[in-house]
């Protein structure tokens, strides 16, 4: 009995502890004291469930639990030692002027507006992108410290500090737990999109280690992502994100063989691909489109994928279009790596020789410098050229620089040749 408890009390607060934590951090404006109140509950559950057994309706249990508590430590004056002397200071002032059951009203404001509140704070841009992303994970996504450790391969006690330090920053810097104003709402949801971007690109193709998936983490940001586009339905950035990400993630079960080696485009079996995440891809894309405006880079990104979910074969594809949606792309996000995309587009719908031409202007890039797919791009459309001693020394170059077991093992097969 105690043992399965326990697993309700985990599973429950996987899905609940963002909402909890969103809740309380509207209340008592510090993300670690909302952590802290949120975990109290928890322990709370692990000392009750085991005995009364588990409630039947563990997530109301669980946030009325952490609502008590928490008006409970504000009006006995807690925790003044961790920034809350302010913060006493000023509910006390609202206290002489609010009836004071408006304490809990507070805390009963739809949800919605605290968990998009809390994914914006977790993703200010005063913190950095390593902590950005921890404590999103942490906060919004429910994650421990130990499962965001294992899937970036970083050491515990890295992430932990990682986290206490972006929630220390968060309260020096005074940062407030709000949806941003309409002028200020594209910058920050900018902020945020990298952040969930980030997260799944890690997990569709992670930069280290021996995997080269973590589909953990792509379901994280789908995750994610999907909230994000219930709470935000009017931004078609969102929805492209979405869309974006369902798109890749369709072609997860293709990507590798049975050896765990990558497949790429052109012979993976498109008759694995996921055609549900797929439909919903296309949906989101097509709520992007229906949002109005120009498309931004995420649903540009998205066109591209979905010019590739619905061709039968590589031969088969939109290549024109693609190309085209690369241009648009590099006018609105024309990093290194989009122009390096746009080659390999321009070779597939112009020849080989056309795209190794465009490869060849991105040589002196200094982000490409130690990027792997620079000399593997360049390989590949050597190898189509004919030039197979220049491609087979282009797929070492690669192996070198690439810190992904798999990825290391496959170039250098293709640099045997």
């Amino acid at each position: 009995m105690a043992t399965d408890a326990h697993r309700a009390v985990e599973a429950v607060w996987r899905i609940e502890s963002p909402r909890l934590i969103a809740g309380l951090t509207r209340m008592v404006r510090d993300v670690g004291v909302a952590e802290e109140l949120a975990q109290d509950a928890l322990v709370a559950a692990l000392e009750t469930w085991p005995r009364s057994g588990v409630p039947d309706n563990p997530g109301a249990w669980l946030m009325a639990t952490a609502k008590h508590r928490a008006i409970d430590a504000l009006r006995r004056g807690e925790r003044p030692a961790r920034r809350q002397r302010a913060l006493a200071l000023d509910l006390e002032r609202e206290r002489r002027d609010r009836p004071a059951d408006d304490l809990e009203a507070r805390l009963d404001d739809p949800i919605g507006d605290d968990l998009l509140g809390l994914v914006f704070m977790t993703c200010h841009p005063v913190l950095g992108q390593e902590a950005r992303i921890a404590l999103t994970l942490r906060l919004v996504g429910g994650l421990t410290t130990a499962e965001i450790a294992r899937a970036f391969l970083v050491a515990e006690p890295t992430v932990g500090q990682r986290i206490s330090r972006a929630k220390r920053t968060l309260a020096e810097a005074r940062v407030p737990f709000e949806v941003p104003p309409r002028d200020q709402l594209g910058a920050r949801l900018a902020s945020v999109l990298e952040v969930v971007y980030l997260v799944f690109n890690e997990g569709y193709a992670a930069t280290a280690g021996d995997d080269l998936l973590r589909p953990a983490l792509c379901e994280d940001a789908l995750r994610l992502g999907r909230v994000l586009a219930g709470l935000l339905p009017g931004e078609a950035e969102v929805h492209g994100l979405v869309a974006l990400m369902e798109i890749q993630a369709s072609r997860t079960r293709a990507r590798t063989g049975p050896d765990g080696a990558p497949v790429l485009l052109a012979d993976q079996d498109r008759a694995r691909w996921d055609r549900v995440l797929i439909h919903r891809g296309l949906e989101a894309l097509g709520r992007a489109d229906a949002a109005g405006g120009a498309y931004g880079p995420y649903a540009l990104q998205a066109a591209i994928a979905a010019c590739h979910a619905v061709a039968p074969s590589v031969e088969e594809t939109d290549w024109l279009r693609i190309a085209a949606l690369y241009d648009a792309l590099a006018q609105v996000a024309g990093s290194p790596v989009v122009k390096l995309n746009r080659a390999v587009a321009v070779g597939m719908a112009y020849g080989p020789q056309a795209g190794l031409d465009h490869v060849d202007g991105l040589r002196d890039e200094p982000a490409l410098a130690r990027y792997h797919l620079l000399p593997s791009v360049r390989g590949d459309l050597l190898a189509r050229l004919g030039r197979t001693a220049e491609a087979r020394a282009e797929f070492a170059h690669a192996a070198a620089l690439t810190r992904n077991a798999r990825e290391r093992a496959f170039l250098l097969e293709r640099a045997g040749g």
